[in-house]
């Protein structure tokens, strides 16, 4: 180890350190976890200077406080817009920056959105549980000792922040408008045309019972089929939308069971995702159905543009660069003139 550490002085409860996911593991039952917003994720990272799938802290709605120990770090958010201070100064998200030895960084909860990821240069210098250092918090694998993180931990780092010059990239839009596509089934069929269009049609609000497992909506029951709300328990996938008996549809996540006996409606398409993820308790979320060709052509693109996320950082300028890129005198005229 380095001797640079990343002490944690408090943070929210679902403080927790995610990389790209455990894989291979969901015929035992072990579901990958990885982060909620996996678009944040990469951008957080490639602007720390990481591969896009490094071990990074995820949080949610609530804010913390982190010190640089032993040297400097360089790091990065990208997600929700927390608000970001390094002892007292702010500090913008969505680009890199460098935290000194005996700096404080101090984030505050953001006004829209809920998660955001935090990358370090280098990721954490911690060991991996099957693979992985994603916490996956039910069966106490990963993270810090198969937990999230608290108030006295120091992550170390494998080294040094470098000298390379900090980068910045453009925020990334939570889409709070936007409705979240889906694709129908596995079970589409289980279920008369009006549950079908209760789905597609009516609008649903994230109810406070949301967590990294699965999102359960709150509004117009969905009706069963003759086969009511049991099934075979068969495979689930991120993004299943199964429907309970109650009718109240709930949306699996990346903590989620691997197997489920509820009947699944329609799939959330995987860069939809973090348009539910980012989805507060009480905010609406609706649905649009879409073939698969498309969601086929939207995950190849969704791909090309995590691909591309290093050639789309800029130089971070200062505030006499950005005044001069303005131009703000590009349009001066002589008061004398005619």
């Amino acid at each position: 180890m380095s001797g640079v550490h990343l002490h944690v002085l408090d943070c929210g409860a679902a403080t927790s350190l995610q990389d790209a996911g455990r894989r291979g593991y969901q015929r035992q039952g072990l579901s990958p976890s990885g982060p909620m917003d996996a678009l944040a994720f990469a951008a957080a990272n490639v602007l720390a200077g990481n591969p896009p799938g490094t071990v990074a802290i995820e949080m949610a709605l609530a804010g913390g406080r982190f010190r640089a120990e032993g040297g400097p770090v360089r790091l990065a958010l990208a997600g929700a817009p927390f608000g970001l201070r390094i002892d007292g100064e702010p500090v913008a998200d969505h680009r890199a920056f460098t935290l000194h030895a005996g700096e404080t960084l101090a984030l505050t909860p953001p006004k829209a959105g809920l998660f955001a990821c935090l990358a370090v240069q280098g990721g954490f210098d911690l060991p991996e549980a099957l693979g992985s250092r994603a916490l996956h918090l039910r069966a106490a694998l990963g993270g810090v000792d198969g937990r999230g993180l608290r108030a006295g931990d120091r992550l170390p780092l494998p080294g040094a922040a470098d000298t390379r010059p900090e980068r910045c990239l453009d925020a990334l839009s939570l889409d709070p408008g936007e409705p979240v596509r889906i694709v129908l089934g596995p079970q589409g069929d289980l279920f008369p045309e009006a549950g079908l269009a209760t789905l597609t049609g009516a609008a649903f609000t994230v109810s406070n019972r949301a967590d990294r497992m699965g999102y359960q909506l709150d509004g117009p029951a969905i009706a069963h089929g003759p086969t009511g709300f049991n099934v075979v328990s068969d495979a689930t996938v991120a993004g299943s939308i199964q429907v309970p008996g109650n009718g109240r549809p709930i949306v699996l996540m990346a903590d989620r069971q691997t197997t489920g006996g509820y009947p699944k409606i329609a799939t959330v398409i995987s860069a939809d995702l973090r348009r539910i993820a980012q989805r507060r308790p009480g905010e609406t979320v609706r649905f649009r159905a879409i073939g698969l060709d498309e969601a086929v052509a939207v995950a190849r693109a969704r791909g090309r543009l995590v691909a591309a996320l290093p050639d789309a950082l800029r130089p971070v300028l200062s505030a006499d660069e950005r005044l001069l890129s303005a131009n703000v005198a590009g349009n001066v005229v002589d008061a004398l003139s005619d």
